[in-house]
């Protein structure tokens, strides 16, 4: 029997572990030329945790991307503790995760967003996901990512079919009727079988950073011209909307005391609306 202490230790050690695994590779992507900056924050309550925000930007490849680690505790709001998933009448929680949000110079690689999390409350569970926002239609990169996080469902007997029509259904804008992007998968309240869980979200990790490779290295020598860069720029104007307006993530970082750059670091260096 693993106790609580224990598996809050197991997965924020990972989450950190995982962080210094991404900005690596996404490194090398740059060839170790372009290198992330570090900043550690902490909440006003020190006692109450804190975490590192790793930023890349003007890089040959990414334009910005932000790998956000952080492990926090305390009370929600109490108009907040409706919303979150044992956190009604205590509103005590404690959280740890890591979230990666990248927005690529070359307009013809798509933004890709990942996080995985674990959270207790008067219960515990994991949650996260992955989902690409191309600018440019590419059904064969559609069919890469959508295959491999398959892969990883099927290997771990998750139900792909309900993660892909999870995150399609979130990652919706409804003020302007379309999806974000070409999905992926995501889930939530992953409360049984710890073990089983745990590993789940470790091979998704790792399984971004090979689909990332991969996406990235296909494309990153392909020539684009200012059109396709206007084009991506107002497809971030669509991923700020959605950010802001229903990201769960953004209104869970705030309420609970997070770090307001750290958490806007999913925000596009530029974008544009007609």
């Amino acid at each position: 029997m693993i106790s609580p202490e224990f598996r809050k230790k197991m997965a924020d050690s990972w989450f950190s572990y995982l962080q210094v695994q991404i900005c690596k590779s996404f490194e090398l992507l740059e060839n170790n030329k372009f290198k992330f900056s570090e900043r550690n924050w902490f909440k006003k309550n020190v006692k109450e945790g804190g975490g590192t925000s790793c930023l890349l930007t003007k890089g040959k490849i990414f334009d910005k991307v932000g790998v956000n680690k952080s492990t926090v505790s305390g009370v929600f709001p109490k108009k907040f503790r409706s919303k979150i998933f044992g956190a009604e009448k205590k509103g005590k929680y404690w959280a740890s995760g890591v979230s990666v949000v990248a927005h690529m110079r070359n307009p013809k690689i798509p933004a890709i967003h990942f996080n995985t999390r674990f959270i207790v409350t008067s219960r515990e569970w994991f949650g996260g996901g992955m989902d690409a926002t191309p600018s440019h239609e590419d059904k064969k990169e559609r069919l890469i990512i959508h295959s491999h996080l398959k892969k990883i469902c099927l290997q771990n007997k998750k139900n792909y079919k309900k993660y892909k029509n999870w995150c399609d259904q979130y990652f919706y804008l409804p003020h302007r009727n379309e999806a974000r992007g070409i999905g992926g998968i995501f889930f939530d309240y992953e409360t049984k079988d710890w073990i089983k869980n745990f590993k789940f979200v470790r091979e998704l990790g790792l399984a971004f950073i090979d689909i990332s490779n991969k996406v990235i290295n296909r494309k990153k020598k392909i020539k684009f011209t200012i059109k396709d860069k206007e084009k991506q720029l107002f497809k971030r104007g669509r991923y700020v909307e959605f950010n802001l307006l229903y990201d769960r993530g953004t209104k869970f970082g705030l309420n609970s005391g997070g770090n307001t750059e750290s958490i806007l670091m999913s925000l596009p260096p530029e974008a544009k609306w007609k």
